[in-house]
């Protein structure tokens, strides 16, 4: 009688909302207990999580180190005292607003929570994201993400970004290396045309994209990663850097890599039907490249990707972004020329006498097109 009595008080409070209740079959059988208040919940959940959470050991110091592996929530982080599997939490303070909060390259300050040992990576939780010196991001719909944030950060404080391009399969493709380039410009970092496989091409096909991109400052190494053409003169320019490799899928950054580093990652292949990349890789990773001389340098690989969108960069920044049209634009009628329909431009001029390539200028006109007004 007493156990129904209690149960009819239970349901009373319950359906009148003057306490928030739960059912809970696996309590015990008793009647009266079918029911468990939230708040007694939650205090349960905080006792059971409080069980299996290590804490930080008092003795451990604050570490200073570099992110060298994105893979979900799981952040490989290397410092002078070994690598860090870690992870972020509320508290995670970033110093680079509405972009992504952490990403390979990055600089941070972790707090230990278990030492590394021979056998395996410490544990660690990420306190201080620091402000990134250079970075690798496009542009992304806030709408369309699940964390918010503006800009999508790929890689972060590189010194070198290589772009990489194939000479076939998949084709090079001028309206993304442009792309690159223009982000280059913007960010102020200095890039490095790859194009791999160049054992595949067809006489002239080298010299017609030398044509366009050399005249304007660009270095390019053409390599092969089959044959191991200029992989030597690659090598070297990595040293004492961090890089950045990036490019289309399927223009073979892995295979690049493996020959570079000597590891053994999965390679795709290029889709019979498209003939354009299939994904392998699928998170951002930094790895270790050695010299005979014992010298280092890192690279990041990253994600083959399809499009690059640079919506983020201002309509009036991205003519500049386009180096050939530094010579001609002081000559244009209006200072403000966005050289597109405006009378008495000296860049449309110059496009029209052959001093300009026509790829590079409709490549300006497509991201014009998604440029920030």
């Amino acid at each position: 009688m007493e156990k129904k009595q209690k149960l009819k008080k239970v349901i009373k409070a319950w359906s009148k909302g003057e306490e928030k209740w739960k059912f809970n079959p696996n309590l015990a059988d008793d009647d009266s207990a079918i029911f468990e208040r939230t708040t007694d919940i939650s205090k349960r959940h905080n006792r059971q999580n409080a069980r299996h959470t290590q804490k930080p050991e008092a003795h451990l110091a604050d570490l200073e180190g570099v992110v060298v592996e994105c893979k979900g929530r799981a952040i490989t982080v290397r410092t002078d005292d070994g690598n860090y599997l870690c992870k972020t939490y509320r508290s995670t303070i970033s110093e680079n607003s509405d972009a992504t909060l952490v990403v390979v390259g990055d600089e941070v300050v972790i707090k230990p929570i278990v030492q590394p040992t021979e056998q395996a990576l410490g544990e660690g939780l990420i306190q201080q994201v620091k402000a990134r010196r250079t970075k690798l991001s496009r542009s992304r719909k806030r709408e369309t993400n699940r964390s918010g944030e503006l800009e999508h950060v790929i890689a972060s404080n590189i010194d070198l970004l290589f772009v990489v391009s194939s000479i076939f399969e998949p084709l090079f493709r001028t309206g993304l290396v442009d792309r690159y380039l223009a982000y280059a410009e913007y960010e102020r970092i200095t890039p490095i045309l790859i194009i791999n496989k160049i054992d595949l091409a067809e006489p002239g096909e080298l010299e017609d994209i030398r044509r366009i991109y050399e005249p304007l400052g660009y270095e390019i190494i053409p390599v092969s990663a089959r044959t191991g053409i200029g992989l030597q003169e690659l090598k070297d320019k990595l040293m004492g850097k961090t890089s950045v490799f990036s490019g289309h899928s399927g223009v073979g950054k892995t295979t690049l890599l493996n020959q570079l580093t000597g590891m053994d990652m999965p390679v795709g292949e290029v889709s019979e039907k498209t003939l354009k990349g299939l994904h392998t890789t699928s998170f951002a990773t930094m790895l270790e490249v050695k010299n005979d001389k014992g010298e280092i340098g890192y690279v990041i690989d990253t994600p083959g990707i399809r499009e690059y969108g640079l919506a983020f960069i201002p309509r009036e920044e991205l003519r500049h972004c386009f180096i050939e049209f530094r010579k001609f634009a002081p000559n244009c009628r209006f200072p403000s020329c966005t050289h597109t329909t405006e009378p008495d431009c000296a860049v449309i001029k110059a496009l029209e006498h052959g001093e300009i390539a026509p790829s590079r200028y409709e490549s300006y006109l497509a991201i014009l097109e998604q440029a920030i007004a």
